[in-house]
């Protein structure tokens, strides 16, 4: 991911607190020789710090692909608008058109559990996360009504290594520019536009304080 100086993030907490709220997102893994990379849509939990946890089927093609090739990229991207070329410049005929978008990308070296208890673990870290009121049955490796089911699955504790933070929004353009595409995206309001109006803003206040 091609991050400018303009681009990239203030400090850990501006990515940190955009990714806190935010639980699911792509794990790409290199994999093996010759083959495509293997890319799994998925939740996950990140404890903010230093893991990121999550559990798949255990037919998933990713396991052969982390075999290989034990670092992984868990991807996450929101907050995005696509911007027209009419918004900056005076002429749509002279403006270049660009993607809104936030985007963090955590680079991580993988360990595969496969032992029930250390899969029950993740799974109850997961829940809290996600039911954090606790509606559901117990997890646990020889109890409840999920031990029978941990023989499907595998899970993984992703070690992360490198943090890659990127907020495209025109921060480093003109005033006048941004104002443009900040009415026009007011106006247009389609889904994301809000968030990215919210961005841009900021960004803008950020960069000309």
């Amino acid at each position: 991911m091609l991050i400018h100086p303009w681009d990239a993030a203030q400090d850990d907490e501006e990515w940190r607190s955009w990714l806190r709220t935010r639980d699911f997102g792509q794990i790409a893994v290199n994999g093996v020789a010759g083959a495509a990379p293997v890319v799994v849509p998925t939740h996950f939990f990140y404890d903010g710090d230093a893991e990121v946890l999550l559990h798949l089927a255990r037919p998933n093609p990713i396991w052969a692909a982390l075999d290989a090739n034990p670092v992984a990229v868990v991807s996450v991207h929101d907050d995005y608008a696509y911007i027209p070329t009419s918004w900056r410049s005076d002429s749509p005929e002279t403006g270049v058109p660009t993607s809104y978008y936030a985007a963090v990308q955590l680079v991580c070296r993988a360990e595969i559990v496969d032992d029930k208890e250390g899969k029950a673990e993740i799974l109850r870290r997961q829940l809290a996360h996600h039911q954090p009121a606790g509606d559901h049955g117990e997890v646990s490796a020889d109890a409840g009504p999920y031990r029978k089911m941990l023989s499907s699955i595998r899970g993984l504790r992703l070690r992360v290594e490198e943090v890659r933070a990127k907020f495209k929004y025109d921060a480093h353009r003109p005033a006048e520019l941004r104002e443009r595409v900040s009415r026009g995206l007011a106006e247009r309001d389609l889904p994301g536009d809000a968030a990215a109006l919210a961005h841009q803003r900021r960004r803008g206040a950020i960069t000309t304080s």
